[in-house]
């Protein structure tokens, strides 16, 4: 299921996606997200939008990453991807895009719910 969710405060939804990610799956404001993000980016010396860069955002804050078996590279898609996920958080890396997943909810600025997910962050229960 998707639900429209745009923190972004002019209303973009223009490559801030991992900023959107971000904010979501950590319960912050896009400000807060935007500035962790751009900190990392300048301690790492790439980008924000650098996947290793929001991605080691997500680490620091308790997340694991996970690829997505190749079983079916074309066919299994995010909203596949939520309905075997109905409990947790997670944030999914779709190919030059990323969005939340939040107890199978699919939170994004738009209906990715077709796009094909290759990894996953996921934060463990205790």
């Amino acid at each position: 299921m998707y639900k429209y969710f745009n923190p972004n405060p002019a209303g973009r939804s223009v490559g801030d996606c991992a900023v959107r990610a971000v904010a979501k799956a950590l319960g912050i404001s896009w400000e807060d997200a935007y500035t962790l993000i751009a900190a990392n980016g300048f301690k790492m010396a790439d980008m924000p939008s650098s996947d290793s860069v929001w991605g080691s955002v997500l680490r620091m804050n308790g997340f694991y990453r996970k690829n997505i078996p190749n079983t079916c590279p074309d066919c299994y898609t995010a909203e596949m991807f939520c309905e075997e996920h109905p409990q947790g958080i997670f944030v999914l890396g779709l190919g030059g895009h990323t969005a939340t997943v939040i107890d199978g909810v699919l939170f994004d600025s738009w209906d990715s719910s077709k796009e094909i997910p290759q990894y996953y962050w996921y934060k463990e229960e205790l």
